[in-house]
C-alpha cells in the first residue's frame, strides 16, 4: 500500500484513540491544531468529542476557515459523532452561534440519541462490509435527511427507545471523499472503517 498521511484534528474529544487505530493500520499520522499543520495531508479525521467545544476551538485557533477549504478542495475527511456534526451542511437544535464547517450535503440532529446517561451500544451492518461493526452512540448525533448525492451506509434499526417509531434513524454516511458516522469506531478495535476511509484517501 501506499503510505499516506491523515491528520487527527486534536483540540479536544478522542484523539488518541483515532491516532492509534490509524497507526495501527501503517498510517503516518499528524495531529492537527493550528491551520499550517493541514498542509500536505492526504486526509483528515474529525473525532468525536464535543462539538460546541470543537468547533470554539477551532474558530480559536484559526482554522475553521482553513477547514472550509480543505473540504472545498477536496480533501477526504472522515467525521465521528462530533466530527460528523462539523461537517453536517445544515443543524437541528444546534447551540446559538454554534458554527461548523459544513460539505456534507445532510441534516444532523445534535445529540438525537440523548444526554450521556442514554449511551447504549449495539450491532450494526454497514454498506461494504460483511459482517456487523460495534457501534458505540455516546451522546450521538443522527441524520434526519440527505441530500441525493449522499449515499446511507448504516441504519439504526429496531429498538423504539433509540431508532424511532419510524423504523430508523441513519447513522453513517458517504458523499464523495467525506464519510461520518453518529458512532465511535474507534472504540473497541475494529478497524474495518478506518480501513474504508484510507482506501477513500488513497483512491483521491
Amino acid at each position: 500500500m501506499n503510505s499516506v498521511q491523515v491528520g487527527v484534528l486534536s483540540l479536544q474529544g478522542d484523539v488518541r484513540e483515532h491516532v492509534a487505530a490509524l497507526e495501527a493500520l501503517g498510517c503516518a499520522v499528524r495531529r492537527v491544531r493550528r491551520p499550517h499543520e493541514l498542509e500536505g495531508l492526504d486526509g483528515l479525521v474529525l473525532p468525536g468529542g464535543e462539538s460546541t467545544a470543537i468547533s470554539h476551538l477551532a474558530r480559536t485557533f484559526g482554522l475553521l476557515d482553513p477547514l472550509r477549504v480543505a473540504v472545498a478542495s477536496g480533501l477526504p475527511i472522515f467525521g465521528t459523532c462530533a466530527g460528523m456534526v462539523l461537517l453536517a451542511d445544515r443543524l437541528v437544535d444546534a447551540k446559538e452561534g454554534q458554527e461548523g464547517i459544513g460539505g456534507l450535503d445532510v441534516t444532523v440532529r445534535r445529540n438525537g440519541f440523548g444526554r450521556q446517561s442514554d449511551s447504549f451500544e449495539t450491532d450494526l451492518r454497514v454498506a461494504g462490509l460483511d459482517s456487523p461493526v460495534r457501534g458505540v452512540f455516546i451522546r450521538a448525533p443522527w441524520v434526519v435527511d440527505v441530500g441525493s448525492e449522499v449515499e446511507v451506509l448504516a441504519v439504526l434499526e429496531g429498538d423504539a427507545a433509540h431508532a424511532g417509531e419510524e423504523g430508523g434513524r441513519i447513522v453513517a454516511v458517504r458523499q464523495g471523499v467525506l464519510m461520518a458516522t453518529s458512532f465511535h469506531p474507534e472504540v473497541g478495535g475494529d478497524l474495518r472503517l478506518h480501513r474504508s476511509f484510507l482506501d477513500l484517501v488513497r483512491a483521491a
